[in-house]
């Protein structure tokens, strides 16, 4: 692995580190101070709309200030939200917390791009690689996200608090090591290919389409179980120790794979791997089903964060199938895009469901996304199988 490639990966970590604990937190500190429960998660899904909103001025300034200068922003914008999240938690104001996550959504937006920086910075034959073990530095957030939420959270004098504090460290730990990695130069364009196709253009690809929609429905059921699990397992009497616990073997099952996954695509094919991870959330939803102690939390979310890595990982190398250089930026930003805006519904719809209907019913609903991203899946394969034949 070069420099540049390590260093990345670190960068993942402590992005995931700073989401990872953003998911353990927010949502408790949502329900303190909300006026009513039902908009416990409305933090949780100001982080995803931040994202969405912010998705074409990240892709605007990745073309102007180019990876560094773009990455290195979001980080400043991370370290802005981080304080002020911590200033509404000292101040009771729910309002200010949903503006603080919803300002952090841009530092959200950003990161979603390392994982595609990842390829720019290795040897072509290695790209699959490349995305894998950036993305296996999420390990980090595995890591240091549960466990910073835990022992920051009675630092101050209001619970959490401290938390967000901390986050401010890590943004400012991120910009010291994001200057250090060397992006390749934005290449001269030509008056003739400026723009590459149409966004429509590309957008009415198959490949497009189903690398698209595996992308935004497997990030939308793991972040509608994810963002619900905190909520659940303090209603199931479980404490925020097993909470953190569980998240932190989620995460593990997020990134772990990373290491793998990319010499697995290799091996078997994209669209195999990403079969894979729709039976895995699958067993997920199973074991979810079956009950609510803390061994049926702990493998149900191990699981689901195993069937994201290889729906995520699979999608965002199928993607690249779609676009080229010159298309880039419009083409991850409009991924992007469905990722958030299925984020934020599913964000706000964890809440509201977890507190209205149970954790049961939750997982049910589940399954239709599901069931959707595996017949995208199904048809590309017929499809090509066809062609092919």
């Amino acid at each position: 692995m070069n420099k540049n490639l390590l260093l990345l990966s670190i960068a993942q970590g402590l992005f995931l580190t700073n989401n990872v604990t953003f998911i353990a937190i927010n949502g408790l500190v949502g329900l303190s101070l909300a006026p009513v429960p039902w908009m416990a998660t409305l933090p949780v899904m100001g982080y995803v709309v931040g994202g969405a909103l912010s998705t074409g001025l990240v892709a605007k300034s990745q073309q102007r200030f180019g990876r560094k200068g773009s990455f290195l922003l979001g980080l400043l914008i991370a370290l802005i939200s981080a304080g002020i999240g911590a200033w509404a938690v000292l101040h009771s104001s729910f309002v200010l917390l949903v503006v603080a996550t919803l300002v952090a959504g841009y530092y959200s937006a950003n990161g979603q791009l390392y994982r595609f920086a990842a390829a720019e910075i290795c040897a072509p034959d290695y790209r699959e690689k490349a995305v894998s073990l950036v993305m296996a530095g999420g390990l980090m957030g595995a890591i240091i996200g549960p466990n910073l939420a835990k022992y920051t959270k009675n630092w101050l004098e209001l619970p959490f608090a401290g938390a967000y504090v901390a986050l401010s460290v890590i943004a400012l730990l991120s910009m010291a090591l994001m200057a250090c990695i060397e992006f390749p130069p934005v290449a001269a364009k030509k008056s003739s290919d400026q723009t590459g196709r149409s966004l429509q253009e590309i957008a009415r690809q198959p490949v497009f389409i189903v690398a698209t929609l595996s992308a935004a429905l497997g990030y939308g059921v793991m972040n509608l179980l994810m963002a619900a699990t905190p909520l659940a397992m303090q209603v199931c009497g479980l404490s925020f120790e097993d909470t953190a616990w569980v998240l932190q073997w989620h995460v593990i099952g997020m990134f772990a794979p990373g290491f793998v996954t990319g010499h697995l695509i290799q091996r078997f094919g994209v669209l195999t791997i990403m079969g894979v991870g729709v039976l895995l959330n699958m067993a997920c939803i199973s074991i979810a089903l079956s009950g609510v102690d803390l061994h049926q939390f702990l493998f149900a979310l191990f699981l689901l964060g195993v069937g994201w890595n290889f729906l995520f990982t699979g999608s965002t190398t199928l993607s690249m199938q779609a676009y080229s250089s010159q298309e880039k930026d419009k083409a991850q930003a409009a991924i992007n895009f469905c990722v958030f805006a299925t984020m934020a519904v599913t964000s706000f719809a964890s809440g509201a469901l977890v507190t209205t209907q149970g954790w049961t019913w939750l997982n049910w609903g589940s399954l239709l996304p599901v069931a959707i991203t595996a017949s995208g899946l199904l048809f590309l394969k017929l499809r090509r199988n066809r062609v092919q034949g």
